[in-house]
């Protein structure tokens, strides 16, 4: 194929970058990419090809992205056709960022009495009742009709020609595998997941041919509606959104719901015919120069806005990279931001009084700032008061009162490293004690239920062009297992999880049919003097907006290229609510890398945190940075997992 010519930059974990910034005197595992074109970075080596086969035929950022869109999504990365897609989108005409809002909406019979009636406290995190109405497509459909210059044709093609047969990797045949139990409850789900039932392995090794007719057939569907509205003389555009009629009101959207409702589920015609992508005005900080969007209050991106705002006012670099005063500020600033995530955020459309305003303030987080206790962890940290800082007043104060950081529990399973006691501490009955009797490792200890849920799901993309334009996505939902939607091979969200029943876990986000989850997926775009300097994203659920955090730090506090920034060490914060499962916290508790020095180690324990430690502490990060001074671009794709970039 004449695209092979043009696929030379390959991020490989066995090649070795130049000496990284002494700040961590480390090489990176992967070199950073170089283009002077385009770049197409994402969650996999094959979808990263696709992007760049789009633009081997003349197609820009957009297009590219949409094809790495489907690929992702037919090979089970973390998600599949029927989950959410967000993105922000880099207009150069326009010169503005736009925010695409493609996350799917509860169900008509979705109420907060139907589940508490089935004896849910939240929505379940698995199976027909978890699913909200599909995203993707329709987030394709309309960033392909809307700025992309070519055919869906041509941009759906790679994922086609994968849902007809790819080599399936490890990862996703070994989550099946994995799941299978809870796969067999559902009837279309286990005919595609399970190619091999009744055998010793049932799922698909990896490497094996994975095949996956019944999707190959929609995705088909939806370019023959294309092909055929180009025949009738329709344009490009319409064209593209005659597919995204038939998806959402045609014959693929009844046999959607026709095979939801025989699993349970709650989906109606009206339910997929009347949702609506749409096109929106993005949030923004400045952060020392750096203008930083995000996407609007119906996911957890603003947290990162409030997160800057309040750093803002601490000499960070002063403080000095990973050291126990940076981490500390870092994780409280967090701690408050997700505070006020946990309590403010939910979807726009159903707020009334949403205070985003007051929490986006300099003088709020400046108000915030000042409430750090700097000698101690403070582990009660709740939702600050943002209407003041509007001229209002709390229309919430009484359910503000009722909120209660939810504890740890006082025995779990232990995961990951723990601190082990220094010399001077006591052991009392089998279980290391500190600070007069605390139990550190049964108190602070994550199981590991918790942990999978906290980090569930989601990829990345990043795709930019010499035109100028730049976007970034952070599409997920219908991981694996997911309940698959008749004969369609649309596997479906489980986003429903993210609601919450009762207006004491947070007013903006009880379940109401037609209503979006408040999610966990965040996009990121930022502009510098105007134009764009850096894309970004993150898998990982409630941790994405605290790792992504860092990095932006990195780069813009500590001079890292982009490739040093997605690979050095980072903290996670359990201390906030998980959007997934039982919505739990560990406040206080914080996870570091294992490269973490001792004596940071012993004094952020002696700062009241209870510490665990991994190798790699985020999920991959996936970027993109604008080199103006060269008028190229640095791609980076981060060791923690198998994403790839191509540029050229």
């Amino acid at each position: 194929m004449r695209a092979r010519s043009i696929l030379p930059l390959v991020l490989t974990v066995a090649s070795f970058a130049t000496a990284a910034s002494p700040l961590h005197a480390q090489r990176t595992q992967k070199p950073p990419l170089h283009g002077r074109h385009w770049m197409a970075v994402t969650g996999k080596p094959l979808a990263a090809t696709a992007g760049a086969l789009m633009f081997a035929k003349g197609g820009n950022a957009i297009d590219a992205a949409c094809a790495m869109l489907g690929a992702v999504a037919t090979m089970w990365d973390v998600l599949s056709w029927g989950g959410e897609t967000q993105a922000l989108i880099y207009h150069p005409g326009l010169k503005k960022v736009i925010g695409i809002n493609a996350l799917g909406v509860a169900p008509t019979g979705a109420t907060a009495e139907f589940y508490r009636g089935k004896g849910h406290r939240y929505p379940p995190e698995f199976g027909p009742l978890a699913a909200v109405t599909p995203g993707t497509p329709g987030g394709l459909l309309t960033m392909l009709a809307e700025y992309g210059k070519l055919s869906l044709k041509d941009v759906l093609a790679p994922a086609i020609q994968m849902a007809d047969g790819y080599a399936i990797e490890a990862q996703a045949a070994n989550s099946m595998e994995a799941n299978k139990a809870r796969i067999k409850q559902w009837k279309y789900a286990k005919a595609v997941y399970l190619p091999h039932l009744g055998e010793r392995r049932e799922a698909p090794e990896a490497g094996e041919i994975f095949v996956q007719k019944d999707l190959a057939a929609t995705l088909r569907k939806l370019v023959d509606a294309e092909q055929a509205a180009l025949k009738a003389g329709k344009s490009r555009k319409d064209a593209i959104y005659a597919a995204y009629d038939r998806f959402y009101k045609g014959d693929i959207a009844q046999e959607i719901v026709r095979g939801m409702q025989e699993e349970g589920g709650l989906f109606t015609m009206q339910d997929l015919g009347n949702w609506k992508v749409k096109i929106e005005e993005p949030l923004s900080a400045n952060y020392k120069g750096v203008e930083v969007y995000k996407l609007q209050a119906w996911q957890q991106g603003p947290a990162l806005l409030q997160a800057l705002n309040i750093l803002e006012n601490a000499d960070l670099k002063g403080m000095g990279y990973n050291s126990a005063r940076y981490l500390h500020t870092v994780y409280q600033a967090m701690s408050m931001a997700f505070a006020d995530r946990d309590f403010y955020y939910g979807d726009p459309a159903f707020a009334k009084d949403q205070p985003m305003q007051g929490l986006l303030s300099k003088e709020y987080a400046k108000a915030r700032f000042g409430q750090i206790n700097w000698a101690r962890t403070d582990s009660n940290v709740k939702p600050g008061d943002p209407y003041p800082f509007e001229g209002k007043t709390n229309p919430y104060k009484a359910l503000l009162d009722k909120w209660t950081v939810v504890p740890a529990p006082t025995s779990m399973p232990r995961s990951g490293q723990q601190d082990r006691p220094p010399a001077a501490e006591t052991v009392d009955g089998g279980r290391w004690t500190v600070d007069g009797g605390r139990q550190v490792a049964d108190v602070a200890a994550i199981d590991s239920a918790f942990k999978a849920a906290f980090y569930a799901g989601t990829t990345s993309i990043q795709a930019a062009d010499e035109e100028g334009w730049v976007i970034s996505v952070t599409p997920s939902g219908g991981w694996i297992p997911a309940v698959i939607a008749g004969n369609t091979g649309v596997g479906l969200s489980q986003r429903a999880q993210a609601f919450g029943t009762d207006s004491l876990d947070g007013p903006f986000n009880v379940v109401e049919p037609g209503k979006r989850p408040r999610v966990t997926l965040t996009p990121s775009l930022a502009l510098k003097d105007g134009a764009p300097y850096l894309a970004f994203s993150v898998q990982g659920g409630d941790s994405q907006d605290q790792n992504l955090l860092q990095f932006l730090l990195n780069v813009v506090e500590f001079g890292m290229t982009p490739q040093e920034a997605v690979e050095a060490p980072n903290i996670n914060s359990f201390q906030l609510r998980s959007s997934f499962g039982q919505h739990e916290s560990r406040p206080g508790r914080m996870l570091a890398a294992e490269s973490l020095p001792f004596y940071v180690r012993n004094e952020l324990r002696r700062m009241g945190y209870t510490m665990e430690y991994e190798e790699r502490t985020s999920g991959p990060i996936t970027a993109i940075l604008f080199d103006r001074k060269h008028k190229t671009m640095w791609g980076a794709a981060s060791n923690h997992g198998e994403d790839y970039g191509i540029a050229w």
